[in-house]
């Protein structure tokens, strides 16, 4: 088990190597030599996730004493391939303003800063998405456990009737032990 995630550990890595070399020469190239090299690399990065996954399964199946050191490089691995497809998405963001540019015949004068500033409110929209997800999450956990509690006083309800049942109907045996006893001591 842990010779064949070693394996797939060297063959992690140099699939990365040739990912990260890839998305480099992104922005250098052009036309069908730029689309080509895009959807290679997309092959690639879907090809490392794959890999991650069998890596996951592996550590699965790892006895628990050595479970722990394989858990942490698989976390490794898996923040290194978030890394490359942001460097991936960017390089793209690049290719499509560059593509973009063509096509509405920009001589090429858009600025650095209009990139960073793109790529910025990118990211504010991934963490905003993130807060969103996690907002209604947490409203759906708090509806669950309203939910329970709505279910418990409605549990609750129920035996505090039954039980107020209960205490008529003692209350009327009582009324009527008392009369009984009653005539009784008058005979």
């Amino acid at each position: 088990m842990s010779s064949d995630f070693e394996t797939y550990e060297q063959d992690f890595g140099t699939l990365t190597a040739e990912i990260t070399s890839r998305i480099g020469k992104i922005p250098k190239l052009g036309g069908d030599e730029k689309k080509n090299m895009v959807v290679n690399v997309e092959k690639q990065l879907e090809e490392a996730r794959e890999l991650l996954e069998q890596m996951d399964l592996e550590v699965r199946e790892i006895p628990v004493q050595s479970r722990g050191m394989h858990s942490t490089r698989l976390k490794s691995y898996k923040q290194e391939l978030e890394k490359l497809e942001k460097d991936f998405k960017r390089s793209r963001i690049a290719y499509s303003d560059e593509v973009r540019d063509e096509l509405l015949g920009d001589d090429g004068n858009s600025s650095e800063s209009q990139r960073a500033h793109l790529l910025d409110n990118a990211e504010k929209l991934e963490r905003s998405s993130r807060r969103l997800e996690a907002g209604y999450q947490i409203a759906v956990e708090t509806e669950q456990v309203g939910q329970e509690i709505l279910e418990n006083l409605h549990h609750d309800r129920e035996k505090i009737q039954r039980s107020r049942d209960r205490l008529r109907e003692t209350d009327a045996n009582l009324g009527k032990s008392s009369r009984i006893l009653t005539g009784m001591l008058r005979r």
